[in-house]
């Protein structure tokens, strides 16, 4: 099996696993709620990650189908810049907080709270689970790593940084614009039960995390 099928395969099974998880998604019953709250699905990093990964994994199969198209490099470049250190940091986040503090990363079917017992936890089926949550880091690394030349000392320095601390920024911002509108519940239930000091250096620490990970992935890079 030669090195284009390989690389077809990995980006339309993962194209394609991603947007089934969505569309499972919004066929649950707790789809209701999040779509009557300002903000929907979008409150949510996760969903946002899925949807930057899922463009990059579509473009990619694009440039793998037509490797003429030297436009799409670049902006294969840009979105990687986005969506892998991105998908690291949903990864790493919520596996962590599921397997051992579960209150503070699924919402409870009634009043946000950390205290819930975990009968009262929405969860979502395994194989949803996994599309949404594991499917794209794991897509990325193997499409960086076995498919894509490393990122050059000066993009690490200058663009890195600024694309972290820019995307921190702004989820910060749209987050609390969303739970403004929605009574104070955050998408989270760690952002919910803390106040505004506790978030932001929530925020703070998952932008140092995205920029980590990038520089760490970038040097394993063979």
């Amino acid at each position: 099996m030669g090195s284009r099928t390989i690389r077809i395969l990995l980006h339309s099974t993962a194209a394609v696993l991603m947007i089934n998880g969505y569309h499972g998604l919004t066929k649950l019953p707790i789809n209701t709620f999040i779509s009557s709250q300002y903000g929907g699905h979008l409150q949510y990093l996760t969903i946002q990650g899925l949807f930057i990964t899922c463009a990059t994994a579509l473009i990619s199969l694009t440039l793998d189908l037509i490797p003429s198209m030297s436009t799409l490099k670049s902006l294969k470049r840009i979105l990687l810049y986005i969506s892998m250190p991105l998908s690291i940091v949903i990864s790493s986040i919520y596996w962590p907080l599921l397997l051992l503090a579960t209150q503070l990363i699924l919402q409870s079917d009634g009043e946000p709270s950390s205290s819930s017992e975990a009968s009262q936890l929405v969860r979502i089926p395994l194989h949803l689970d996994l599309a949404l949550h594991a499917v794209p880091a794991i897509t990325l690394l193997a499409d960086f790593l076995l498919f894509e030349r490393k990122y050059s000392r000066a993009e690490l320095l200058y663009g890195a940084p600024a694309v972290s601390i820019l995307y921190t920024i702004f989820y910060a911002w749209w987050v609390e614009r969303c739970a403004s509108f929605n009574d104070g519940r955050f998408p989270y239930p760690f952002l919910t039960d803390n106040p505004i000091e506790t978030r932001l250096a929530i925020y703070a620490g998952a932008g140092t995390l995205a920029f980590s990970s990038f520089w760490l992935i970038n040097k394993l890079h063979p």
